[in-house]
């Protein structure tokens, strides 16, 4: 079935923040070409904030992953879609999808080529597409309008930083050890900013609290904005910032929807995974001189090499080095 038949249709993608948000050019690309469908989305209950307030939009349906969602494929079935796409296409999405009627559309996940390039280090991904241009691919159009990923802050959310002041955010945290950049990389970096007349600020949601203040602690001048995943109020802070620097993080991905200049460190993953920053101000610095480099598609609680040097030969200085840059 052509998008151009298609009344009513629903996109499935339940987790995880950045994933979330990669969906968002294909969804205003459809809006804009067929402005008379009605795009619904379903998330799961703690991401619902990156497309709740999303203008592209007509509803919002939240899944639960920890109770019956009996009333929500009821709703759903009524809504009679035509067309049912399914970008997370895991157990969860796939039981959710085959509930409901219309033409389904799933993602295919190169499952086989991202194990072998974990694995063996054949690499079938170098010319491999982002992410958002593989999930449009699943529609069989070539809609992408060529614009960066959306987010939309709602009215009367308000950062607390001033206007004009010479700030640069950190965001310290990434799901995974291998994913993140050390401790005292930031500790350096910062300090040296802090010298150079600019103020860190301190980024992060309830997982990374922790690390947020320990980094305020040490960096001299620093202001730790990290909160209870009030995704919003972060995304305001993150706007009076000249750059970002992050890891390969669902905050890396808001950085770019928020169109902050950002500065993203790679470990563990790698950029033909198809997640780097999407139609942003951005420099990837990663250590590509490495054998072991993928040695996951996700990221590992600690380095199988014992050496992490992924992260660790990614001194501070040439991350400052490109933040000049970036910001100049």
């Amino acid at each position: 079935m052509k998008l151009s038949n298609v009344n009513n249709l629903l996109i499935i993608r339940l987790s995880s923040l950045g994933d979330i948000l990669l969906t968002t050019p294909l969804i205003r690309s459809i809006k804009n070409k067929y402005p008379s469908i009605t795009i619904d989305f379903i998330v799961r209950e703690e991401f619902k904030d990156a497309v709740e307030s999303n203008i592209y939009l007509d509803n919002v349906y939240v899944y639960y992953r920890e109770k019956p969602n009996t009333d929500l494929v009821e709703s759903l079935r009524e809504k009679n879609y035509d067309m049912v796409v399914d970008l997370q296409n895991n157990f969860r999405s796939n039981r959710l999808r085959k509930n409901l009627s219309g033409m389904q559309v799933k993602f295919k996940k190169p499952d086989v080529s991202k194990f072998l390039l974990v694995h063996t280090k054949l690499n079938f991904l170098k010319d491999a597409k982002q992410i958002p241009e593989r999930y449009a691919e699943c529609l069989g159009e070539n809609i992408l309008d060529g614009s960066g990923l959306d987010f939309f802050i709602p009215d009367g959310i308000n950062s607390s930083l001033e206007d004009d002041g010479k700030y640069i955010g950190f965001c310290p945290g990434a799901q995974h050890f291998t994913k993140k950049w050390p401790e005292e990389y930031f500790v350096e970096l910062g300090n040296e900013l802090n010298r150079l007349g600019y103020k860190v600020v301190l980024i992060g949601g309830d997982s990374d609290r922790l690390m947020c203040r320990k980094l305020q602690l040490r960096i001299e001048n620093s202001i730790d904005l990290s909160n209870e995943n009030e995704l919003y109020k972060l995304a305001a802070d993150m706007k009076k910032c000249k750059a970002i620097v992050c890891n390969d993080s669902g905050l890396m991905h808001l950085a770019s929807a928020i169109q902050i200049p950002l500065i993203a460190l790679f470990g563990s993953s790698v950029m033909e995974f198809g997640f780097t920053p999407y139609m942003a101000e951005s420099i990837v610095l990663e250590n590509d001189s490495l054998s072991c480099r993928p040695c996951s598609h996700v990221g590992k609680a600690e380095c199988p090499e014992d050496h992490f040097y992924c992260m660790n030969k990614i001194k501070p200085e040439i991350v400052l080095e490109n933040i000049m840059e970036l910001i100049a």
